[in-house]
């Protein structure tokens, strides 16, 4: 047998197959590209009720006063004294209306009031009245930007200090995930457009974006993004049926119920919109590791067809899988943890705590993407190895001939594992230093 094997043009990706993904991303690119121009919001509706302005300033002095008696307090939320106790803070404005002047506030009141002291930096809210000139101001809450920027800082070199070139793209990726989200979904979705139909747009303006700035513009990562289109597809289908059957209408407490009432969003659009912007996050962690897994196979067993590629990769998706459901899980059971111990404090039936509106509401939402991401693994994973079976093209012939004895590799030369047999001995795996590895 001759060393010198010729290969053909089936080592290089199909030209067809190149084109026609081109051409599905390139349709669903623009596709995406006009509903966000069509769907893209106007001026942006007040959050807060018009006369209120908003200010910040640093707390000077703390003046404190005894607390009116338990039966002077009335039922009101605001009359309860809050954790700083009674009295007025003297807050120097530093921006927004009075800045320059030192002003009085009084001290925070209230279940939910914030605790304050001296030389801390606070937002105002200040409600102006023309007959007093100055009007009125009421501390609404720390300020944090300081604090906030230092952990980003952190968080940023960790991730370049760790990833390298790769943090800087994932890094740029969350940005852009950030900037769709703040300037195109929230903006939109309050400006009274379909919230499904503004997740929808932006979850694949997002993928899009981010998986080719993240993993580079290359065939394992196209395989990936057309393996999360589908998933999402499947995900918002499953979404809109089990809403539906269960009676979910998305208002679940104060704040889907305020902003159903005041600025008229559609909350059961929301919430299936929040069930799909939810599952992308875990669906392109699955699809992009589902696709390199089974490019790495075929990399390192060129003679692996579809069946063994599809096999060898689903054993991994499967461990990937179970790992992927408990954190999905965990993460809705700690943004819910508030609302789980108030329902068992009320010492209530199990099957009345499961069924109620906001239960009910995180458990179709865990089910959902559950179900969606499981489909992910067999879906990407099936194109993935029909691309890398049908161009991936034959295992190279070893490089040594028939009739000279001793061990002979009997696997494709590349392979992180060689196998080698001898006449008299079964093939047995024994590892060796490969070139250029």
């Amino acid at each position: 047998m001759s060393g010198g094997h010729t290969h053909t043009d089936h080592g290089r990706p199909g030209r067809t197959a190149v084109r026609a993904a081109l051409i599905v991303l390139g349709v669903v690119a623009a596709a995406t590209a006009v509903a966000m121009f069509w769907l893209w919001p106007g001026d942006r509706p007040e959050a807060q009720p018009a006369g209120i302005e908003s200010a910040a300033g640093t707390v000077v002095a703390v003046e404190s006063e005894p607390c009116p008696d338990s039966g002077d307090v009335t039922d009101s939320p605001g009359a309860t004294p809050g954790p700083s106790g009674c009295g007025t803070a003297t807050i120097a404005v530093e921006e927004g209306p009075g800045a320059g002047q030192e002003v009085e506030a009084p001290l925070p009141a209230g279940l939910n009031a914030i605790e304050v002291g001296v030389g801390d930096d606070v937002t105002l809210d200040h409600f102006p009245d023309e007959a007093e000139g100055q009007g009125s101001y009421q501390i609404a809450d720390h300020q944090r930007g300081t604090e906030l920027w230092v952990l980003g800082a952190a968080f940023a070199l960790a991730v370049v200090a760790f990833g390298r070139l790769r943090g800087l793209t994932a890094l740029a990726g969350l940005a852009v995930t950030f900037a769709v989200l703040l300037f195109f979904v929230v903006p939109a979705i309050l400006d009274g457009r379909s919230p499904l139909l503004v997740a929808i747009v932006g979850s694949v303006a997002i993928m899009l974006v981010v998986l080719y700035l993240t993993h580079g513009l290359n065939t394992p990562t196209t395989i990936a993004v057309i393996g999360t289109l589908v998933s999402l597809v499947l995900t918002g289908l499953l979404a809109a049926a089990a809403t539906g059957l269960t009676h979910l209408t998305g208002v679940a407490d104060e704040n889907s119920n305020y902003l159903s009432l005041v600025f008229g969003v559609d909350m059961r659009g929301l919430l299936l919109a929040s069930i799909l912007i939810g599952s992308l996050g875990v669906l392109d962690d699955v699809t992009v590791t589902q696709s390199a897994t089974v490019v790495e196979l075929a990399k390192a067993n060129p003679a692996y067809g579809f069946a063994r590629l599809y096999r060898a990769a689903t054993r991994i998706g499967r461990s990937h899988i179970a790992s992927v459901i408990n954190t999905i899980i965990l993460a809705y059971a700690g943004a819910s943890l508030p609302v789980l111990i108030l329902i068992a404090a009320a010492d209530r039936p199990a099957g009345q705590v499961l069924t109620t509106q906001v239960i009910a509401q995180e458990l179709v939402r865990s089910a959902v993407g559950t179900i969606g991401l499981i489909a992910a693994v067999p879906v990407t994973t099936a194109l993935a190895a029909f691309v890398a079976h049908r161009f991936a093209g034959p295992a190279p012939e070893p490089d040594v001939p028939a009739d000279v004895p001793g061990p002979r590799p009997i696997a494709a030369k590349g392979a992180w594992l060689e196998m080698y047999e001898t006449d008299d001995e079964p093939p047995a795996a024994t590892p060796r230093a490969l070139p250029g590895r």
